[in-house]
């Protein structure tokens, strides 16, 4: 991970006495040498050379490399057949993806028979390469270690054997963009371990298979544009973690089964043959950010209850049957950005509420048979965004709509001129009258509406606050309102109106600091174009000057009444020796809660906005909690978009000044001068919670000499985490254990009650030193991090049976 360029000199290939080496992410050129493994590196262990700039060959000598164990080339350019492998039975980690390997013909993957002999091997990658040929029986004889299988994007034909099964082991499956055949294996159905399957874009055919319910752990599922027929299985509502599913461009039909709605954040079932109504429970989906069941035979009504997925982003019903109007409680979709009702069968009038939403920027209500005037306020200002064509009753809206004026009854009556002439006076008497009284009211109604609109990114259109404002409502930025405080500035508690008491957090930068001024660009750039439950949420900013006449930058914030996540997990040196404050309690169950707040969030940032956005400074007091302890990822001072929302290896951002962070948190790979990613924030996370476990700072005395609160974790994994978790959340689960009359059902009730918090603990620990791992591509996604810890806590509130007893 440094920028260096060249041929490797000769020299080092003389060092026979290398066992590990790692070249990886940098500009490296050249060819590998055919003595590679046999008389250069004889005792070779690691060999790490992805994300460089290597052509040719992979040398056949690299087989006599007994000793080899990890051997990845990744995202070079490397061509030609893959020799064999089959005397590496040390090897468990064999990587090729991104390279020009293969031939696209019959043996490009005889190589994978010989990985057999391989009995240690668990991750096997060689996507988007050049492989052709027959998919061999042989893969489901690999080990049964194996934890990954990526083969996407080649030329690979055949069928999926049955015998993929074997490999019971296997948490990620994916052969997407082929040219696969055949039916889905129901075997697969034994992979219980399995949370990733992707399957798209090849030619399966057949049903999807009940058996898929099995997969009790399944997070992520996709089986798009494929030739699927058949009915969606109910069975699917058993993979109760799944949060990804998609089962576009088939030729599904049948009913839009209720019984697959659980948990879901996105859902795609357009292009299929679905028939009957959308089921009222899509309501309980909470956390869905995407639905589009485009290009079906949907019919009924839009149901009420999708006004209650408010972290709806996308939003697809175009070309079905439904009838009716758009509903009322779909004005609760502030944070909707593509909404499209198109060629349905829709009446009644436009609502305005459309017009305020925020970041709405593509709304087609084109043919349908909506009647009356389009409103003009908020995206109906863009003609570019909107489509309304094809409604033949429309009129009004912007001159770009080209739609005919409208036309009052009265008008269509033929008034009398005298009749006419009255009622313009009246109403002009009347318009008068009512200005008058609006600029008396003025004030109050600003203030509701200050209210109403300060729990939603309206408000950074809509409040509009000077130096004078903010210096009032923090009543002279006293420190008694000072709540916090951080690289970039201080945070005080305001009150924007006295009256109805609208609580604010006021973050006011110290613009002597440096970088401060790029901190305040970055958090209006991040946070005024994404929206989500588990972010804060921004209600405006101010750019001015104080009156000194000095430069003035604040921002404001929908105060968080519960503080920070830093505030609940340590006691601070103010309240040492003093027992009235205490550190705050919180049980394990309410610490996975705010864990999975924290993950959905940054699962959005990285996977779900418009452009995957780096946090780089997730730590305890950027964490804060609400009135029901929701928590809200806040300080996006250092936040960064990522150019490239496609490439899955660490390679987007290129920075010769990576901003660092804070010490404890910041992944290893940025002390070095590596390159932002989504894997850094992934760290962070990982850091995070396994300080929520143990109670103690990354920065803690205790880690020196080379010991770190990973690898503490990593020493007590798996029979003493008991005696390294928080002594406070120990005690809290024992006092919870033997008061809470529901623990007590039953002889062995308690003992049962301990045997799901430990281990629940252990799969806690688990997940954040996944998290953590030094190697950036080898974390995990935010995605499965959600799943998994949806798993746990369900365990840990005994609605799902611990993991032996599924």
């Amino acid at each position: 991970m440094n920028y260096l360029n060249g041929t490797i000199p000769p020299s080092i290939y003389n060092l026979s006495s290398i066992q590990i080496i790692y070249m990886f992410q940098n500009n490296l050129r050249g060819t590998l040498p055919p003595g590679l493994g046999h008389t250069i590196f004889p005792n070779l262990e690691t060999f790490v050379f992805y994300a460089n700039q290597f052509t040719g060959s992979v040398p056949a000598s690299i087989s006599n490399a007994s000793n080899l164990s990890k051997f990845d080339i990744a995202f070079n350019k490397f061509t030609g057949k893959v020799p064999s492998l089959a005397r590496l039975s040390n090897l468990s980690c064999f990587e090729l993806d991104e390279n020009n390997l293969g031939n696209n013909e019959e043996g490009d993957l005889d190589f994978i028979s010989s990985l057999v002999n391989c009995t240690n091997l668990e991750v096997l990658s060689i996507g988007t390469n050049n492989f052709g040929g027959v998919l061999p029986k042989s893969i489901s004889n690999l080990s049964t270690k194996l934890k990954g299988i990526y083969l996407y994007e080649n030329q690979i034909r055949g069928s999926i054997p049955v015998g993929v099964g074997n490999l019971i082991n296997l948490e990620r499956l994916s052969f997407y963009a082929n040219l696969l055949a055949g039916t889905i294996p129901s075997s697969i159905c034994k992979l219980n371990k399995l949370y990733g399957l992707d399957l798209q874009a090849n030619e399966l055919s057949g049903n999807v298979p009940s058996s898929l319910g099995n997969l009790t752990s399944l997070s992520n599922l996709y089986l798009r544009s494929n030739k699927l027929n058949g009915s969606i299985p109910q069975s699917l509502g058993d993979c109760r973690f799944l949060i990804y599913l998609d089962l576009s461009h088939n030729n599904l039909s049948g009913p839009f089964p209720k019984q697959v709605i659980n948990s879901l954040v996105h859902l795609n079932l357009a292009r299929n043959q679905l028939t009957e109504s959308i089921p009222l429970e899509v309501g309980n989906l909470q956390h869905l950010v995407f639905l589009n069941v485009s290009e079906n035979k949907l019919s009924g009504e839009i149901p009420q209850s999708l006004g209650s997925c408010t972290s709806l982003t996308t939003l697809s019903l175009r070309e079905n049957l439904l009838q009716g109007t758009i509903p009322k409680s779909l004005s609760s979709l502030k944070g909707i950005e593509d909404f499209d009702l198109s060629h349905n069968k829709l009446s009644g009038i436009i609502p305005n509420y459309l017009g305020s939403f925020p970041f709405l920027h593509n709304l087609n209500l084109s043919f349908n048979d909506f009647e009356g005037a389009v409103p003009i306020q908020g995206v109906f200002k863009n003609a570019s965004a909107v489509s309304v064509v094809g409604n033949t009753r429309l009129c009004g809206g912007i001159p770009h709509l080209r739609l005919p004026k409208c036309i009052s009854k009265q008008s269509k009556r033929g008034l009398s001129p005298k009749m006419n002439l009255i009622i313009s006076v009246s109403c002009g008497v009347v318009g008068l009258v009512l200005v008058l009284l609006l600029a008396l009211l003025y004030r109050s109604r600003k203030a509701r509406a200050l209210k109403s609109t300060s729990g939603s990114s309206l408000g950074v259109s809509l409040l509009k606050l000077s130096y004078g404002d903010l210096l009032k409502v923090t009543d002279g930025f006293s420190a008694s309102n000072l709540i916090g405080s951080g690289s970039f500035g201080s945070v005080y508690k305001g009150v924007l109106n006295q009256h109805e008491e609208i609580n604010v957090a006021v973050k006011v930068l110290n613009l002597q600091t440096s970088r401060a001024s790029k901190s305040f660009i970055s958090e209006c750039e991040a946070l005024k174009s994404i929206r989500h439950r588990n972010l804060v949420k921004l209600l405006t900013a101010c750019s001015s000057i104080d009156f000194q006449g000095n430069e003035f930058k604040a921002l404001v914030y929908e105060f968080m009444v519960n503080g920070s996540l830093d505030e609940w997990l340590h006691i601070s040196a103010q309240e040492v020796g003093r027992p009235a404050n205490l550190p705050k309690n919180l049980n394990l169950t309410q610490r996975v809660n705010i864990a999975i707040d924290v993950a959905y969030a940054l699962d959005y940032l990285h996977n779900r906005s418009h452009m995957p956005i780096v946090h780089c400074d997730i730590k305890p007091s950027n964490i804060l909690l609400d009135n029901d302890m929701t928590a809200c990822v806040g300080d996006f001072g250092l936040a960064r978009y990522l150019r490239d929302a496609f490439c899955p290896s660490p390679l987007y951002e290129s920075s010769s000044n990576v901003i660092k962070g804070t010490i404890g948190y910041t992944p290893p790979e940025y002390g070095m001068g590596g390159k932002l990613s989504t894997y850094g924030d992934v760290y962070s996370y990982g850091i995070l919670l396994l300080e929520m476990l143990t109670g103690k700072r990354p920065t803690d005395d205790m880690f020196k000499g080379g010991m770190d609160l990973h690898n503490f974790v990593i020493t007590a994994l798996p029979e003493r985490v008991g005696e390294i978790c928080d002594p406070l959340l120990v005690q809290i689960e024992e006092s919870s254990s033997s008061t809470n009359p529901r623990s007590n059902r039953g002889n062995h009730a308690p003992n049962d009650q301990r045997k799901r918090v430990v281990e629940c603990l252990t799969d806690i620990a688990r997940v954040g030193v996944a998290c953590s791992v030094a190697t950036p591509r080898e974390r995990k996604d935010m995605s499965n991090v959600v799943a998994e810890l949806s798993l746990i806590r369900d365990v840990l509130t005994g609605t799902r049976m611990p993991r032996e007893n599924l």
